[in-house]
Formats: C-alpha cells, sequence, structure tokens
C-alpha cells in the first residue's frame, strides 16, 4: 500500500512529514526554525491554505490527489535538500508572499520588521525626522525585490529604486513587482551597487547585501548551497561589500537623510575598523546586533575625513 493512501488526514500528514524530516537531519532557516514548521509549511501552501496557522485544518480530510501531492512534496525536500519555499515558489516575510525561484536568495531580511513594525514602521522612533516626506529610497542588493516593495508599502509618495547585480534575480524582482503591483513606484536597476545610480540621492537607504565569509560559504549545507552563491559571498571575513557600501553611501544621501544595512555577525570588526563611525543597532525579535543605522551627516563626514 502506497502511503498516501495510508495517510488521509492532515494532521496524519503533518506527523508523517515531521518524523522524516527528523530522520533526514534537514537544515532549516529559509522561513521556518524545525521540521514541524517546515512541514505545515509545505503542508499549507500546497493546498493552497493561509500559512499562518494549521490548527484548523488538522482535522480536514483530504482527497487522494492532495495526498500525494503532499507526499511529493516531503520526498522532494529530503531527496533535493531544496528549502521548502523553492519546492513551492513562494516565500513569506512579515507575513507577505513573495515569488522564489532558485534564481534569487529567499528572502528573509531583519529589514522587513523594522520596515513594517520597527524603528521605521508605524511606530518610528524618529530616525528619520518625517516618514511621510520620504521622496526617494535605495534597495540596494535587492535580491527577489522584496524590500523595495515593503518600502513602497511604507512610503507611498517615495521613488524606489531597486539595485541589483543579477539579471536573474532581477527576473524574479519584476514578477514581485508586478505581483504587488508598484511597478509606478519601484524602478529595477542592473549593476554593481552605486554604479548604476548617476548620482542619484536619497532620503533613505536600504540595504541587505552579501555578507557571509568565504569560509562560511564553502561549508554551507545543501538548503544554503541550493541558492546563488553570489548572494551570500562577501569576501573573507564577509565584510567585503558592506565596506564599499560604507564609503559610498555618503554620497547618495539626501541631508537628513540615513542608511539601514543588515550585516549579520560582523557588528564587532564593523566597530572596530571604523570606531568612529556612531552605529546605531537595531534590534528585532529574532536579531540583536545584526541591523545597523548611519545617518547621512556621518557617513558624508566620514567620506570627506
Amino acid at each position: 500500500m502506497r502511503v498516501a493512501d495510508e495517510l488521509i488526514s492532515v494532521r496524519d500528514l503533518l506527523r508523517y512529514a515531521v518524523s522524516r524530516f527528523n530522520t533526514a537531519n534537514l537544515t532549516y532557516g529559509h522561513g521556518t526554525a524545525n521540521a514541524l514548521d517546515e512541514a505545515a509549511f509545505l503542508i499549507l501552501e500546497g493546498l493552497r491554505l493561509p500559512v499562518d496557522d494549521i490548527n484548523p485544518w488538522l482535522d480536514a480530510r483530504l482527497t487522494l490527489g492532495e495526498r500525494e501531492k503532499l507526499v511529493g512534496l516531503f520526498d522532494a525536500r529530503i531527496e533535493t535538500r531544496k528549502p521548502a519555499p523553492y519546492l513551492v515558489g513562494k516565500a513569506y516575510i512579515q507575513g507577505i508572499p513573495f515569488r522564489v525561484d532558485e534564481r534569487v536568495i529567499i528572502p528573509r531580511s531583519f529589514i522587513a520588521e523594522l520596515l513594517l513594525h520597527g524603528e521605521l514602521g508605524p511606530d518610528r522612533l524618529g530616525l528619520i525626522d518625517d516618514p511621510s516626506e520620504v521622496g526617494s529610497v535605495l534597495d540596494l542588493c535587492t535580491g527577489s525585490g522584496c524590500l523595495a516593495i515593503l518600502a513602497a508599502m511604507c512610503f507611498p509618495h517615495a521613488r524606489i529604486d531597486a539595485v541589483d547585480l543579477s539579471p536573474d534575480a532581477l527576473g524574479v524582482a519584476r514578477l514581485n513587482v508586478d505581483d504587488h503591483g508598484v511597478g509606478e513606484h519601484v524602478e529595477l536597476l542592473e549593476g554593481s551597487l552605486f554604479a548604476p545610480l548617476a548620482g542619484r540621492r536619497y532620503d533613505l537607504i536600504i540595504t541587505n547585501p552579501p555578507y557571509v565569509a568565504a569560509g562560511e560559504v564553502e561549508a554551507f549545507p545543501a538548503e544554503y548551497a541550493s541558492e546563488p552563491q553570489m548572494a551570500h559571498l562577501g569576501g573573507e571575513d564577509g565584510l567585503d561589500l558592506v565596506r564599499e557600501i560604507i564609503a559610498q553611501a555618503g554620497q547618495h544621501l539626501t541631508p537628513g537623510g540615513g542608511m539601514i544595512c543588515e550585516i549579520g555577525t560582523g557588528r564587532h570588526f564593523l566597530e572596530q575598523e571604523y570606531p568612529d563611525l556612531p552605529f546605531v543597532w537595531l534590534d528585532t525579535e529574532d536579531s540583536e546586533g545584526e541591523v545597523f543605522w548611519l545617518g547621512a551627516d556621518s557617513l558624508q563626514q566620514f567620506r570627506n575625513d
């Protein structure tokens, strides 16, 4: 008898998937943190159900076709070691859906929480003097375009430029921009960091650049190795691109503007290397000291020193 013939309800399939995932020693971190959450995500997205809570559906009986589809997703997750969002073509960040495939890193930036719910969100703490006056935003290393799209939602009067070196990533970003109906606000630009911007200046720069050290990239488990390497690799210590961004950002900020940048676990190294820069570290529910803010004055003064 086939597995799909024996597993009837969502509860049956959830238990089965968790057991198999635990046995397979999968690696998580692409929107989920453990086997239970991974299994729930695949089931709910596979059935086109809301992904926020599996409990209302646990006792639902599934058709044979639905059961076969889900068992196929479980098998693919184990056999390919691809992250679950690649298998279903969708990832969620702060509950908002974005298309993903192997052309682009799976979105999971802490900056999203800060835009929607933190220092740059509805309860803003003064990093930006008047958010309603933000007229221009740059999303550097945009990848899937998720942060540019969230910025368009947070700053509806702003022009958003979204830059990435990868034409493949920009292809996915275009799909997401179209899906969310923000094409009039978001321009996608191909190039390396600030190169395609021709001297443009912005009230806000947001950037989640590649920041993983070369040795860590070489040791990636299969799930992380499935993503484009260029979206992770930040040089020997992970901070090569961050340094370039710090060096150039001041030339592209308006007076009173600022930059928010995610760097992973490199806080100690940055503070040692730039002792005169007044980093403001922004914590989120799941991170501490992995995102910083620098104002335009500090970045422009650093440039002139």
